[in-house]
């Protein structure tokens, strides 16, 4: 179990940092594009307005994406998982707290799982909170 728990703390470090920095990036180009729409006069409802919320959408999508496979690849480093398509797999339930079960996995790694669903959860509120704090300010243009 210490074996588990040490790469699941691992992870969870390594995931937060690149989330943060996604986030990060995220904010920096939505900044940058805020301060071109106050000089052009650019309504944030307007359709480039509406074309960034969706580009922020997507840049969510794949941050998160990434961190899942992110899991998926320890999955199967520790062969805890047989195939790669099973781990991605795996991992995208168990992040997304959607759960199904733990079939195929190798007991010994099951801590890792538990972790990436509080991780997973953690991640999704964070750029929840991210997402209505930028829709909030476009309501704000």
């Amino acid at each position: 179990m210490l074996a588990a728990l040490t790469v699941g703390g691992l992870m969870v470090l390594l995931t937060v940092f690149i989330h943060g920095m996604g986030i990060f990036t995220l904010a920096r180009i939505l900044r940058l594009e805020a301060r071109e729409e106050a000089e052009e006069h650019i309504h944030p409802m307007s359709p480039r307005g509406i074309a960034v919320t969706l580009a922020l959408v997507f840049g969510l999508f794949v941050l998160h994406g990434f961190e899942i496979w992110t899991y998926a690849i320890v999955y199967r480093l520790v062969d805890a998982i047989p195939n790669f398509e099973q781990a991605i797999y795996f991992s995208t339930i168990t992040y997304s707290t959607t759960g199904y079960n733990s079939d195929g996995l190798a007991t010994e790694w099951q801590m890792i799982a538990a972790i990436e669903g509080l991780n997973g959860f953690i991640l999704l509120g964070w750029s929840t909170a991210f997402f209505v704090t930028v829709v909030a300010r476009m309501g704000r243009g």
